[in-house]
């Protein structure tokens, strides 16, 4: 059941590489970045991440560039980022990270959303305890380099788990480890596919097939919204 929801998640994720809905995300992360810690990626890490996640997505130079410019504007001066708790039908729950420039916007939608699609926003902290938040990093396995070797070399940096599924190497670490493990990706001249700070399920549910496709038209419905910059759920 796991396998084919993630076989769903995999094929919507390269639907969406090639759609434009997503490049308003991946710029406005890039902006978010450049606001939080300066418009150059080269001393800021989380810039440089979400500079790579973009052009992995196929985002263009021009609109790199334009988000990195943006993070001076007045525009971006007034986005907040802010994250939302909600519980979903069978036992499903979220952690939505947003960034807007209008929360009241932003919770009255997912409240609407939810309302009608069997889940309530919960009171903030609610769920915290139902995610560890790590660093994940994901890539294909580099030509000439051994998996075992590999993940032996990154342990230094902060590497807690590693996982290797269909040719993608999956990096897990303490969220605290973010810089010096992308860092260290980095200098082995390893390009990422995907990096960045996820909430994973500390117990993760299995559900029916039928479930799951109930709860992955919810998943799709939020990550839809154009405020929602990441949604992370409890599923195995």
């Amino acid at each position: 059941m796991g396998r084919a929801f993630e076989c769903r998640r995999r094929a919507k994720e390269s639907r969406w590489a090639t759609m434009s809905k997503i490049f308003p995300k991946l710029a406005k992360s890039i902006t978010l970045a450049a606001k939080n810690g300066g418009p150059d990626p080269e001393s800021n890490a989380p810039l440089r991440v979400a500079i790579q996640n973009a052009k992995a997505a196929n985002l263009s130079r021009d609109n790199i560039e334009n988000a990195i410019k943006r993070a001076a504007g007045k525009d971006a001066s007034e986005i907040t980022e802010v994250s939302y708790e909600a519980k979903g039908p069978h036992g499903s729950l979220f952690y939505i990270e947003c960034a807007t420039d209008n929360t009241n916007r932003s919770v009255t939608n997912l409240k609407t959303l939810l309302g009608k699609n069997g889940g309530q926003v919960v009171p903030s902290g609610a769920l915290d305890f139902m995610f560890h938040r790590k660093t994940v990093i994901e890539f294909p396995v580099p030509a000439g380099k051994n998996p075992e070797e590999l993940e032996f070399e990154l342990i230094d940096a902060g590497l807690e788990e590693m996982s290797l599924d269909d040719g993608i190497i999956s990096l897990i670490g303490d969220y605290t480890s973010f810089a010096s493990l992308s860092t260290a990706v980095e200098l082995l001249g390893i390009e990422t596919s995907k990096s960045g700070l996820q909430r994973l399920p500390t117990q993760p549910i299995e559900l029916t097939e039928e479930q799951i496709i109930e709860v992955e038209d919810l998943l799709d419905k939020i990550e839809d919204d154009d405020d929602v910059q990441a949604v992370y759920t409890n599923l195995s």
